[in-house]
């Protein structure tokens, strides 16, 4: 996105409401209905309750939690729950779990948003007489139409969205016009049920309701698309964000009392049953646009949800959550990625979910679980956020933290009693989650094995290799990637691949370094010339959402010491030097396996499995780190935890 629309502008509104809103915007599809189903007898408590505890659940999630604090925790510019970890994890090692469970659950909740807003979206086709007798909820026509739309969404991806983005604003503020205009409309035939707003009648609903409390999880329903709200701040800017929901919210409003209007207004007996609200309040000459354009909102809403679980994948993998996987980038606007594996996962999960439940109101009695855990695992992390980097007061962060964690609990406890109808969902949920835990503790336990060493005392060794002319030259330039933080230290094992492991001769020694910022778009470096001509660091500092293309990077770095006359990159073969060609540079990648000489614990032994197993299906590091494999020498090292000891082996001397 460009920079200018982060700024409050008209486009920049425009775009947001493209964007950002589509997944909340498209909740009064089936949010009411819902509402409707569970609650049994339909009578006026069940209505204005239902109104009282959507507003109010707008009010306190949406609008004051999210709208109001969380988006005022932005890494420069950049929102979603790995860029707020960035900024707390200096104040405790165990805030990864919350970032990977709130990660996890919001990745999953990928797979159920595109099919439950495109099937409530085709199914008000059966309202429409010359569709009635073929669009039944669940038949096969609902499902080849939903089936062919969601293939078609997920098929578009590797294109890039740059073309269809440009009319997700207009389409969406039409959209939302919509709402307003045909709730408004029902509001006016029967005024009095702005009362709903009052929270007497939540409370009482709440409280007198059969069903009561576990009503929380059909209107949780109304602000699932809260959280993907922050996870997409870096495309459009906060202040565009704040104002545009200022008109969202009220074209959301008017449309849930004006559906609550018209059930309100039904004769006594009207049976309510499979009837939704939402496609009722529409005019009846309006019925068949109104439905294109929900099927439109719905898929923009799907979208923006692919959308950013692909930035949310790239981010793990920046923050090593994540194996190395293919990132592409379709189009030249910033921040537009596609991911093949997420794509054709999250189509995959997509289609299982339409052909499992069938139909939208099976599907909303399954949805909401894993949003809420999403929630309360950004709660966990604001509040270190408002304690520790906004300094405020501690009697404020814990009465905001009470409040958030009352309302969120009670929203989980609701929704864990449809643990039994998602079970479809957890095998995908748990699979992210432990692949993420199993990434995270296993480069922990990696890193405990890096023995660094000084550089400078490695020198002298160095000079008198490259000056071995009986050592055969393995290459003029000689590149290794370097972890050492430090720029007076090298891992030991690159030593050991300089010298044992057939000796590498080279003119000029390359150590690179890459320092990934908690800024989000930072590309800078810095090089230090440790011995001349012979030993040269480079330090790359790359924010988390900058892929760290080793090799074009390089190439750049090495034109402007060229331009600086710093360098000299004319072949030193004598045959070649007269000739002006250029010098051959070689990168040397070592990749470690899980040596069969160690002796685990069960916990060590299982993670490092785990892993070994995992990275077989992730990316090459020379992939990943954007290296030609013509130039790059790949070499495996083994990884010994800890290794077998006190063998009792006996020697039996031989008989003469």
């Amino acid at each position: 996105m460009t920079p200018h629309l982060k700024k409050l502008s008209a486009a920049g509104m425009l775009i947001t409401l493209g964007i950002i809103f589509g997944d909340i915007g498209t909740s009064p599809l089936y949010v009411f209905q819902t509402l409707l189903q569970e609650g049994g007898t339909v009578n006026e408590a069940l209505v204005l309750g239902s109104i009282s505890c959507i507003f109010w659940t707008l009010t306190l999630q949406t609008t004051f939690k999210y709208i109001v604090i969380t988006l005022q925790a932005d890494n420069n510019g950049e929102g979603g729950i790995f860029s707020l970890y960035a900024l707390v994890r200096r104040y405790g090692k165990w805030l990864a779990i919350p970032a990977i469970i709130g990660a996890g659950t919001l990745l999953a909740d990928g797979i159920i948003t595109p099919p439950i807003s495109v099937t409530s979206a085709i199914e008000g086709l059966g309202l429409v007489p010359a569709f009635a007798e073929h669009i039944v909820p669940g038949n096969g026509l609902v499902l080849i139409i939903v089936l062919s739309i969601i293939l078609l969404l997920f098929f578009i991806q590797q294109f890039g969205t740059k073309v269809v983005g440009s009319a997700f604003g207009p389409v969406m503020l039409l959209w939302f016009i919509m709402l307003g205009v045909v709730g408004g409309l029902q509001l006016a035939h029967y005024p009095q049920i702005v009362k709903a707003l009052n929270p007497y009648y939540g409370a009482r609903l709440l409280m007198d309701h059969p069903k009561g409390f576990w009503l929380l999880g059909a209107v949780f329903l109304c602000t699932t698309g809260a959280e993907a709200l922050y996870s997409d701040l870096g495309h459009c800017g906060r202040k565009n964000i704040q104002v545009s929901w200022i008109f969202v919210k009220i074209t959301l409003l008017l449309n849930y009392l004006g559906q609550g209007a018209w059930v309100l207004t039904r004769n006594a007996g009207f049976n309510f049953k499979g009837v939704n609200p939402f496609f009722q309040i529409v005019p009846h000459a309006f019925l068949l646009p109104s439905i294109a354009l929900a099927t439109l909102a719905t898929i923009i809403a799907s979208q923006a949800l692919i959308s950013g679980s692909f930035t949310l994948i790239s981010e793990a993998v920046s923050m090593n959550f994540w194996p190395r996987i293919t990132i592409k980038f379709p189009s030249n606007i910033r921040g537009q990625i596609y991911i093949p594996s997420i794509n054709w996962i999250l189509c995959f999960g997509c289609i299982a979910v339409s052909l499992y439940f069938r139909t939208s109101e099976a599907m909303t009695a399954a949805y909401g679980f894993s949003i809420t855990i999403a929630m309360l695992s950004t709660t966990i992390l604001m509040y270190y956020f408002m304690r520790y980097v906004k300094h405020w007061p501690v009697w404020l962060v814990t009465i905001i933290l009470c409040v958030f964690l009352s309302v969120e609990f009670s929203f989980f406890v609701a929704n864990a009693v449809k643990i039994l109808k998602r079970l479809f969902f957890l095998v995908f949920e748990f699979g992210l989650i432990f692949t993420m835990y199993i990434w995270f503790r296993a480069r922990k336990i990696n890193n405990r094995f890096l023995h660094f060493i000084d550089l400078k005392d490695q020198i002298p060794m160095l000079n008198a290799l490259s000056a071995d002319t009986q050592v055969p030259k393995y290459s003029t330039h000689l590149i290794y990637l370097t972890k050492a933080n430090n720029s007076k230290q090298i891992e030991q094992k690159i030593i050991y691949s300089i010298i044992s492991r057939m000796p590498k001769r080279a003119d000029v020694y390359w150590f690179v370094h890459i320092d990934r910022t908690d800024e989000p778009f930072t590309m800078e470096y810095t090089v230090d010339e440790i011995e001349k001509d012979k030993v040269i660091r480079i330090d790359f500092r790359l924010g988390f959402r900058i892929q760290p293309r080793v090799n074009v990077l390089f190439r750049k770095v090495i034109e402007d010491m060229v331009a600086r006359n710093e360098m000299d990159i004319t072949s030193r073969y004598p045959s070649l030097h007269q000739f002006k060609l250029a010098a051959d540079f070689r990168f040397v990648i070592m990749e470690k396996f899980l040596s069969y000489n160690n002796l685990f614990n069960l916990s060590e032994g299982f993670i490092l499995n785990a892993y070994f197993a995992i990275k077989k299906l992730a990316q090459s590091e020379a992939k990943a780190f954007g290296l030609d494999t013509s130039e790059t020498k790949v070499e495996k090292i083994p990884l010994v935890v800890k290794p077998v000891s006190n063998i009792s082996l006996k020697r039996v001397e031989l008989a003469k």
